[in-house]
C-alpha cells in the first residue's frame, strides 16, 4: 500500500484527494496538512511514501519546503499539484527534487497514475511536457524554455511579485538580503528590464508567476 500525505491550504482540495483514494486498493491517504511547516512534523512521526503538495503554501512556499524535505528524507517522493503554469514550474520543481508535476486541471485518473509511477522511482510529467523534454534534459538543465532562469531565481521572482520585500524573501528562503539583491539584479538583466515594476509586469506577461 502506497502511503500518501496531502498538502494544500484549501480544505476542499485535501478532502477531495482523500475521497479519491478512499477505497483504492493500492493507495492510502495517511494524512493531510494545510501548510509546509506541518509537513516536517508529520513525516517525522508517520511513514509516508509519496507527498502530493501545492506550490503556494503558507509560511514556506512549496519549492523551498521541497528542498528541505528532500534533505531530511531523500527517499520520499513528492508530486507538486498546482494551478501554476506547467511550462514554467514543472521543470523548476523537478530540478528542486520533485518526482512529478500535475496541474490541478488534470483528471483523477492522471493523479492516480502519477502516484503509482513516482512510487516506483519514475518521474511523472504530462504528455504535453514530454513533447518538449525528457528527464535527462531536466537533469542536465539543457531545456531551452528554462535556460534563462534558475530554480532559485524563479522562487525569488515569485516572492517579489507577491509583494514581499527583500528582507522577507531572505527569511523565507534562508538566505541573506545581499543574496536576494543579487538575484533581483540577475532577474532584471535576464528579463531585460530596469525596475521592479517592469520586472513584475514581464513576469506576469510571460506567466512566470
Amino acid at each position: 500500500m502506497i502511503k500518501v500525505l496531502v498538502v494544500d491550504n484549501h480544505p476542499i482540495v485535501r478532502a477531495g484527494l482523500k475521497l479519491l483514494f478512499n477505497s483504492d486498493p493500492e493507495i492510502k491517504v495517511v494524512g493531510d496538512v494545510g501548510s509546509s511547516i506541518e509537513i516536517f512534523e508529520f513525516v517525522r512521526r508517520h511513514p509516508v511514501d509519496v507527498i502530493i503538495s501545492e506550490i503556494d503554501l503558507p509560511e514556506l512556499n512549496g519549492i523551498t519546503a521541497l528542498r528541505a524535505i528532500k534533505k531530511e528524507h531523500n527517499d520520499l517522493k513528492v508530486i507538486m499539484l498546482s494551478n501554476q503554469p506547467e511550462e514554467i514550474y514543472a521543470v523548476s520543481t523537478i530540478k528542486a527534487g520533485a518526482s512529478g508535476y500535475l496541474h490541478k486541471s488534470v483528471s483523477t485518473d492522471t493523479i492516480r497514475e502519477a502516484v503509482l509511477k513516482v512510487s516506483q522511482g519514475e518521474v511523472f510529467l504530462s504528455d504535453a511536457m514530454d513533447k518538449h523534454l525528457n528527464f535527462s534534459e531536466v537533469k542536465n538543465k539543457k531545456n531551452k524554455l528554462f535556460k534563462r532562469l534558475s530554480t532559485r531565481e524563479v522562487e525569488v521572482l515569485k516572492l517579489l511579485t507577491s509583494g514581499k520585500k527583500n528582507k522577507e524573501i531572505a527569511v523565507e528562503l534562508g538566505i541573506n538580503e545581499k543574496t536576494v539583491s543579487t538575484y533581483k539584479l540577475r532577474l532584471l538583466t535576464k528579463l531585460n528590464v530596469t525596475n521592479l515594476v517592469d520586472l513584475i509586469h514581464q513576469a506576469k506577461h510571460h506567466n512566470l508567476t
